[in-house]
């Protein structure tokens, strides 16, 4: 019996080392997931910032030619806005995610957007880098009116009526919604009505 023993306790040695090897394995795997996925989620939040901000930029610039149609054109479609200033949100919220900036750029022609790539911080050596992509989608059309003839010129003098005040501007559709814009008090739907940021598929 005492020289079972002693043969036992060498593979009982030899199954607790095995366990505990798995059990660190395991660890280190899921220590990995966790942070690729922290990496992920500083990327996507990264890119929604960016997104989010050229948003917000293209309906600010929107408001200052809001009475003259024609100058609509590259707020329409989504592409008046500063790279610069969109990338330094997407910095800003990496870092809130304990992560770095390591690129932020446009998307390729045809796409309004940025891709970003980042690296959590602070995990050396299992650092992890991820990507992402977010897309801004115009969601307005405008249709200007047929043009109407001017009619003859009067004036007090002659009996007639003081002009009237400027039009309204019509045409504009959001979202399926029609935009009454007022002269006298013009204003847009708000930045998530004008355009949709989401995470490129």
């Amino acid at each position: 019996m005492q020289g079972d023993s002693g043969q036992a306790f060498p593979v009982y040695i030899a199954v607790i080392a095995g366990l505990l090897f798995l059990t660190f394995a395991y660890f280190l795997v899921g220590q990995a997931a966790l942070t690729r996925n922290s990496a992920q989620t500083a990327a996507d939040a990264a890119a929604l910032a960016a997104a989010q901000d050229a948003r917000e930029q293209l309906r600010d610039g929107w408001i200052e030619v809001i009475l003259d149609p024609e100058q609509w054109g590259d707020f329409l479609q989504g592409v008046a806005y500063f790279n610069e200033s969109a990338c330094q949100q997407a910095e800003a919220f990496a870092a809130r995610n304990e992560a770095a900036l390591e690129s932020c750029g446009p998307l390729a022609i045809g796409e309004q957007g940025f891709r970003v790539t980042v690296k959590t911080t602070g995990q050396e050596p299992s650092d992890a880098k991820a990507s992402a992509e977010a897309v801004v989608e115009p969601r307005c059309r405008f249709n200007p009116p047929e043009p109407t003839p001017d009619p003859p010129p009067t004036g007090p003098d002659e009996g007639g009526e003081e002009p009237d005040d400027e039009d309204p501007l019509v045409g504009l559709v959001c979202g399926g919604e029609p935009w009454v814009i007022d002269p006298d008090s013009p204003s847009l739907p708000g930045a998530a009505d004008l355009f949709r940021v989401r995470l490129s598929d």
